[in-house]
């Protein structure tokens, strides 16, 4: 990381902010066709996250022949280098006069209905989409909410795009002083948004995801039971042509749903996590499929174990859960998706 008055801190700044000085100079439609070709370039060129993705996608989706595969992973990394260079026109779009041509509000009737009533909820979404413009919108229609998130490295960076973010009303809170200001918000019935699907490493709580485990963090799971609020699963879709998408709710995760569970902690983080991939379903070209999602594994995965029988019953718990889906959870990961292959397993 730069050090603070660094010169690299400041020339990272500096190419950061004349970039975004550069893009903004054409309307927006145009720097999401460029940021489009880019992200076509890329892919060609980055045989790292290429291969990634391509991998990911496969595994996510097995039944898919090779040339799906390929054009959803080219579409996604597409997708996410014109969000990115979109960023520094958000503000320019999400204007109150224009919002309805904007952003559709599709199925998020009950969502709204729990702000209105102040409510204190969590909402979540995953790498899909533009969870940018989901945060926008709600702070720019008046609800109290405020998004947790890991600060930048570069603290010039870091502060510049805050204030790209929170220009509509949006608050921004950083991991370094979260734990109090996240049960502030939730006291004055606020809500509070988190991006769901990082990888937690290999002390993380292990859910499924598209047929394979993910380590998940605990903390949004044990804050929603430990403070008894609902879990709202949202996605904002681009359905173009331009800046223009529509959010919907894919799940909404009640209190009551979780008590009688035999491991509450677990239901609600496999719960929200599978709301997460339903987003990944609806529009695979919008997910961020060069994140590496499996990348650590649980322990018995990297001893070269069987799965344990307690958790083999937690899955099965799982309302959903289904035979073959159980069978996939079984099967070992492509040795390309860990941080360290299994080892094979010895005689005790």
């Amino acid at each position: 990381m730069a050090k603070p008055g660094s010169i690299m801190m400041w020339t990272q700044y500096l190419a950061a902010r004349l970039g975004a000085m550069g893009l903004t100079c054409f309307d927006v439609n145009t720097c999401q066709q460029v940021g489009a070709r880019l992200g076509a370039a890329l892919y060609t060129v980055d045989r790292k996250h290429r291969e990634r993705a391509l991998i990911n996608v496969r595994t996510a989706f097995p039944e898919w022949p090779d040339d799906r595969v390929e054009r959803v992973a080219r579409a996604s990394v597409e997708h996410f280098i014109a969000l990115a260079l979109g960023v520094c026109h958000t503000t320019r779009a999400m204007q109150s006069d224009t919002l309805h041509e904007r952003v559709k509000l599709g199925r998020v009737h009950r969502t709204l209905e729990m702000l209105d009533a102040r409510q204190p909820l969590i909402l979540l979404t995953g790498h899909f989409g533009n969870w940018e413009v989901q945060g926008f919108l709600l702070a720019m229609l008046g609800y109290d909410l405020e998004a947790i998130a890991r600060p930048i490295d570069n603290p010039l960076v870091n502060d510049w795009l805050l204030g790209i973010r929170e220009a509509r009303g949006l608050r921004v809170i950083t991991k370094w002083d979260a734990s109090q200001r996240m049960l502030d918000v939730l006291d004055r019935g606020g809500a509070l948004g988190f991006i769901a699907d990082q990888n937690a490493g290999d002390r993380g709580l292990f859910v499924p995801f598209f047929g394979k485990l993910g380590s998940t963090y605990k903390s949004i799971g044990l804050l929603a039971v430990s403070q008894n609020v609902p879990v709202v699963c949202a996605g904002c879709t681009h359905t173009g042509p331009g800046f223009r998408f529509e959010v919907n709710e894919f799940d909404m995760i009640h209190p009551e749903e979780w008590q009688n569970q035999p491991d509450p902690l677990f239901y609600v983080t496999a719960r929200y996590i599978r709301a997460i991939e339903n987003m990944a379903r609806h529009a695979p070209a919008q997910y961020l499929w060069m994140h590496r999602r499996w990348k650590s594994r649980p322990r018995f995965e990297r001893q070269g174990k069987p799965m344990p029988v307690s958790l083999q019953k937690k899955l099965e718990s799982l309302p959903w859960m289904t035979p073959s889906e159980m069978d996939r959870l079984r099967e070992p990961l492509h040795p390309s998706q860990m941080r360290h292959p299994p080892r094979q397993a010895t005689s005790d």
